[in-house]
């Protein structure tokens, strides 16, 4: 088993948070504190996870995971 990583235990406390709220608030509450307050390197990683397979990230974050923009990915620009 691998070690939890900060993203992982970032969204979870996320998540656990906003499981207090009403639940229709829940997903919507993680997917916005997400996209608000993480810079796109984070979002980056976090996409990593839930991509291959979201390990260790409670159900509501993945659940949210689909409303989270992900960062859009610059190409290198061409060698010549």
């Amino acid at each position: 088993m691998q070690p939890e990583s900060k993203i992982v235990r970032m969204a979870n406390q996320i998540a656990t948070f906003f499981n207090s709220q009403p639940e229709g608030d829940r997903v919507k509450g993680v997917a916005n504190h997400i996209n608000k307050f993480w810079e796109a390197r984070m979002r980056r990683e976090f996409f990593s996870i839930v991509d291959s397979g979201g390990e260790g990230l409670l159900p509501l974050v993945i659940e949210a995971s689909r409303q989270v923009n992900r960062p859009v990915v610059k190409e290198a620009a061409p060698v010549h």
